[in-house]
């Protein structure tokens, strides 16, 4: 991903940068010494970013901004529904979807006594969501029936990361955001957000995911995925360039390649299957 966004970046020349962010907002779950190791190996491959890095716990202000702005419109409510309550109410999903808030607390009294701290969820509108997505085509979303009313702030007061993305792409005039499909459903209420805060939303690409030499979906062991691994186990990096570029369809071969060369290629289309890591890769990071 970060190699697709540095070259959209690239092609778009002197008006382009290469933005990286660190989403560390739900502070629990962060991973100490993790963004050390993605910055190193960000660098080493020399994706260098052109503006000052921007860390979303350092952003919680934008973030109560945006929030009272909804709730001055009244488009947000307090729900203290715990998990369980809300997976026992709400409609059963289908594979791979979420479970659909069913609007327990909508029209409740917001001073009424809450059970817990609430959440604070957005009112969404029986409308559809439609955006083009430069990998998937085009992708329509009804919101009430899709996804519900969604949190927009936790009852921990940690903010969503919908809300959050949506805030950090419009503040910092974000104009193609690159990610993985396993956010594709979350684009539509992204859209929407972006269009109640009185924006245009920014242009999605959203890439299959990587998977490992045996085609299953990366885990925190998996050997091969780590550059740092590949980078001990005496990969070169024009290796790993030219096996992401031709993944990304900027290179007709595998074969190794300078950055400069992945800068200057051209796309005839995003890639839509999933690409797996070389077992060569594999083994030397077992080795």
């Amino acid at each position: 991903m970060a190699l697709a966004s540095w070259w959209l970046a690239r092609r778009a020349g002197d008006c382009g940068s290469f933005v990286v962010r660190v989403e560390d907002i739900d502070t629990p779950r962060v991973v100490a010494g993790s963004e050390a190791r993605i910055l190193d190996d960000l660098s080493w491959l020399g994706l260098a970013w052109d503006e000052p890095l921007v860390r979303q716990s350092a952003r919680t202000d934008a973030y109560e901004r945006a929030l009272a702005r909804l709730a001055a419109e009244g488009r947000t409510y307090p729900c203290d529904c715990s998990r369980a309550e809300i997976a026992r109410a709400a409609s059963a999903p289908h594979a791979g979807e979420e479970a659909v808030y069913p609007g327990t607390c909508r029209d409740l009294d917001p001073a009424r006594e809450m059970k817990r701290l609430p959440s604070i969820r957005l009112r969404v509108p029986p409308v559809d969501i439609a955006s083009l997505d430069g990998a998937c085509g085009r992708i329509v979303q009804r919101l009430d029936r899709d996804v519900g009313d969604f949190v927009l702030r936790r009852g921990d007061g940690v903010y969503a990361y919908q809300l959050a993305v949506v805030v950090d792409d419009l503040d910092a005039g974000v104009t193609d955001v690159v990610r993985g499909n396993d956010l594709l459903s979350s684009t539509p209420r992204q859209v929407y957000l972006a269009e109640l805060l009185g924006r245009s939303p920014p242009r999605y690409v959203h890439l299959p995911l990587v998977v490992d030499a045996d085609s299953a979906r990366l885990a925190k062991r998996t050997r091969g995925a780590r550059v740092r691994a590949l980078r001990d186990a005496g990969i070169a990096r024009e290796a790993i360039l030219g096996a992401l570029g031709a993944a990304l369809g900027l290179r007709k071969s595998p074969d190794p390649c300078t950055l400069q060369e992945i800068a200057g290629a051209s796309l005839d289309a995003w890639p839509t299957s999933s690409w797996a890591i070389p077992r060569a890769w594999a083994d030397a990071d077992a080795g």
